[in-house]
């Protein structure tokens, strides 16, 4: 199977949220788009339509969903995970699945929020209204300066690269919300079927961010 955007969808309005954003995705890196339907059909009619160029592909998969799209992973470069914002201004909430997709995936995986639009991504416009033909919003980097990985850091450098824009790199517990168009950070991979397998930091992010966070596992 060729290297692909993988998302999976259970036809919720995260999960919907997750398909437009890995489409984009898909059309800057040039690679397919594979919809992957873990509870039920949903059309990618519309996803076609709305992004011309990018080819998609449909598959539908039995069994558990959290180990459907862990095998579902294994062909794709990145896959991409709708999540509930929670109220307010920031935060996610990642539920079990997503929880144990990321702890069991040692691709990158993006979370994407419910009603992240293509506009969220982008510069105001010089009417301060938010427009998908402005230039990107930053890439922003939480890094540890402990332990930095050469996988995170140059994740971080190509995702600005094929956004054309720049990368702030921002290291702390909990990081600032930054007006970005993706936030990156690490994930240690454990082996170890025991213990805590996604980091306080990467739980502190994901907490906090506004913008899709992209989790990057790295030994």
């Amino acid at each position: 199977m060729s290297r692909n955007v993988t998302v999976g969808l259970d036809g919720s309005p995260e999960s919907r949220a997750a398909a437009e954003w890995a489409a984009r995705e898909a059309k800057l890196r040039g690679l397919p788009l594979r919809l992957v339907h873990v509870r039920e059909p949903e059309t990618a009619e519309g996803v076609r339509l709305r992004h011309p160029g990018v080819h998609v592909e449909t598959e539908q998969i039995p069994g558990r969903p959290a180990d459907a799209l862990a095998r579902a992973a294994k062909a794709a470069e990145l896959l991409v995970l709708g999540s509930r914002g929670l109220s307010g201004i920031a935060g996610f909430l990642v539920g079990s699945v997503g929880m144990a997709v990321i702890a069991d995936t040692e691709i990158p995986v993006v979370l994407v929020r419910a009603g992240e639009q293509a506009a969220d991504e982008h510069e105001a416009d010089p009417a301060g209204i938010p427009s998908a033909a402005t230039a990107h919003r930053p890439v922003v980097l939480g890094l540890d300066t402990g332990h930095p990985h050469d996988t995170v850091i140059a994740f971080a450098f190509e995702e600005s690269a094929r956004r054309g824009t720049s990368l702030r790199v921002v290291h702390g517990w909990n990081l600032p919300p930054y007006s970005a168009s993706l936030v990156v950070v690490g994930r240690r991979i454990r082996r170890s079927p025991i213990g805590v397998h996604i980091g306080s930091v990467t739980h502190a992010v994901l907490h906090h961010a506004t913008a899709p966070v992209a989790v990057v596992a790295h030994d």
